[in-house]
């Protein structure tokens, strides 16, 4: 791999002689303020330091991503909760004692104090255990990161570190390569910010699954609604991932509301990597956000009537 500079970025961590190594310069890296390449669970994810403004601006300029879908926050244990959000329920800790390290996404109400920019997440978060040694190794070192998928915004999902090198270029500064990474079912998410937990997203988790921790807890279902204009797949499209990333659940954020019909009625899922034609309206919910992309097929005036109340 010897040869161009940007190639020289690329770090081996299969070979536990040089991890050690790897794992430094990668450390070093973020805390420069640059932006690194990571396996999670599932595929490979692009992140920095998730209280360096600047950096985490880096992280959607290299994706060609806009403000409008912050990437999530990763973190090295549930301790870090505590100093990252407020309000956390008992049932969402209950979850992530559960289920992390691993495919659960939970989205609790930030810590107000905190200065960091993820984008519009409207004063929520969305947190994740990565159940990856590499992964959780830089995370204990430099703390938590905001991290997506290491692809551009459209393109297939990088499984090893060269694919991502391939996607990224040089707007990564370290490259962590520890072999192939098979994909998978995205993390399921669940919006923790109310009296009860309400399902986004069925991903890894079934619902099943769950609800079999929750005890008496209710667990409620928010089926995705389509855009206006737009019909709804049958039984409902689970929203995806950027070409299935785990690390990189995208979520526009908004605590919930009082109203859970109103809230579960409000939720829009999209599928992968578009970003959303209108600004969100003054809801109370948490949205997941990605895009529908358009069918091409025209519809005529004289399919559209209005009906008389």
């Amino acid at each position: 791999m010897a040869g161009s500079p940007l190639q020289d970025r690329l770090l081996d961590c299969t070979d536990p002689a040089r991890r050690g190594d790897a794992m430094t310069r990668a450390a070093e890296a973020v805390g420069a303020g640059k932006v690194v390449v990571l396996p999670t669970d599932t595929v490979y994810g692009v992140g920095a330091d998730a209280f360096d403004v600047v950096a985490v601006a880096m992280v959607l300029a290299a994706k060609h991503r806009g403000r409008e879908m912050p990437p999530p926050v990763l973190v090295p244990s549930p301790r870090t909760v505590d100093g990252l959000a407020i309000d956390v329920p008992m049932y969402a800790k209950i979850l992530m004692r559960q289920f992390w390290p691993g495919p659960l996404t939970v989205v609790l109400r930030a810590q107000p104090s905190l200065r960091w920019d993820l984008g519009e997440t409207n004063g929520t978060v969305a947190l994740r255990m990565p159940d990856d040694d590499v992964a959780l190794t830089l995370l204990t070192e430099v703390g938590p990161m905001a991290v997506t998928s290491a692809n551009l915004t459209g393109q297939p999902a990088a499984t090893t570190g060269q694919e991502a090198m391939d996607q990224l270029g040089g707007a990564v500064a370290v490259y962590l390569d520890d072999g192939p990474r098979t994909g998978g079912l995205p993390s399921t998410i669940v919006d923790c910010t109310g009296e009860e937990p309400v399902l986004l997203r069925v991903g890894a988790l079934s619902p099943e699954e769950i609800r079999g921790v929750l005890g008496t807890t209710v667990l409620h279902d928010a089926p995705p609604v389509a855009p206006e204009g737009e019909p709804q797949e049958d039984g409902g499209a689970e929203p995806q991932e950027d070409g299935g990333a785990d690390a990189q659940e995208d979520v526009r954020l908004e605590p919930q509301g009082d109203s859970r019909a109103d809230a579960q009625q409000d939720v829009r899922a999209e599928s992968q990597e578009a970003t959303a034609d209108e600004p969100p309206p003054a809801e109370t919910h948490a949205r997941l956000v990605g895009g529908i992309l358009p069918s091409g097929v025209p519809v005529p005036a004289s399919a559209v009537r209005t009906l008389a109340p």
